[in-house]
């Protein structure tokens, strides 16, 4: 099973060992050195290059596939099952790390090995993208490029959530992660998932639980979602839609009844960085339809 990084015990154990580790809610100073800049997140590689410094980048984990030229880099591996072998192995000047990566026993490697780390808070919203953006920008010294950014992005997120402000009836959305021997894992709130679907205007189908949980049958018909919303993951990794609604609890819904699924792009739709807006305005239409939200 996954594991979540515990901030505080990881900040406590910087502390003690006198590493520079940056706290989460104050703006870190610049790397003394960013020159060999190691990215673990996928909207943080992406900022970096919205930021035009991708020169610093030398390698980033699994998540970070976008733009097409991050898969040129060396990927050392997904950012909450990393090796701190993985990591060091590209002998990394400086490293930005998004809240969440671990595990945390790979994390406090890294803190020992005094490899100066920037640990980036993730929030589901405008203000947590935008954060985001200071939090890449102040660490590589790129404070004013970072300040453009954000202003962008923030007008371009505005105007997103701004389509569907006069949506009279909200779609109830239903998030699945999985699907496996019939038992549905959804997204409550606190998640990436929650947030986009809200920033669409649209209204998470499972608010009684936080995070991404296995659900009952009970629990999915008695939610009744409007539409589906997944991830397209490409291939065989993809639930096909005759395995998605011959789900007996799917198949009593109004979205199964009317055989209503979205999907999108994971990093696109889960990735809260800079093409963010984009997804918004794609999932906004997916949901009321393009004349609905111009």
């Amino acid at each position: 099973m996954l594991r979540k990084l515990n901030l505080g015990s990881f900040l406590l154990a910087a502390l003690f060992l006198s590493v520079p580790v940056r706290a989460a809610y104050d703006l870190p100073e610049p790397f003394e050195d960013a020159s060999r800049l190691v990215t673990i997140g996928g909207s943080l590689t992406e900022i970096v290059y919205a930021l035009g410094e991708e020169e610093r980048l030398i390698a980033r984990d699994t998540t970070s596939d976008f733009p097409p030229e991050a898969a040129e880099l060396p990927d050392i591996g997904y950012m909450r099952q990393l090796a701190p072998e993985g990591v060091l192995s590209v002998a990394p000047s400086a490293i930005l790390a998004l809240e969440g990566s671990g595990p945390p026993e790979t994390m406090n490697v890294l803190v020992k090995a005094s490899v100066p780390l920037v640990l980036v808070p993730e929030k589901f919203d405008r203000d947590g993208i935008l954060t985001k953006i200071r939090y890449v920008g102040a660490a590589l010294g790129q404070n004013g490029k970072a300040e453009s950014l954000a202003a962008q992005v923030a007008s371009e997120i505005a105007a997103a959530e701004g389509l569907t402000e006069r949506i009279a009836e909200r779609k109830r959305v239903l998030f699945i992660l999985s699907l496996q021997g019939g038992r549905i894992l959804a997204s409550g709130t606190d998640t990436a998932a929650d947030g986009i679907i809200s920033m669409a205007g649209g209204l998470n189908a499972m608010d009684a639980f936080s995070g991404y949980k296995p659900v009952s049958d009970e629990a999915i018909i008695e939610a009744q979602p409007d539409v589906i919303l997944m991830m397209d993951r490409g291939g065989d990794l993809d639930i096909s839609d005759a395995e998605l609604f011959s789900n007996v609890a799917i198949a009593a819904t109004p979205a199964g009844q009317r055989r209503a699924v979205i999907r999108m792009d994971g990093s696109y739709l889960l990735g809260f960085g800079p093409r963010t807006a984009g997804a918004v305005r794609e999932l906004a239409a997916a949901l009321y339809g393009p004349l609905a939200v111009k």
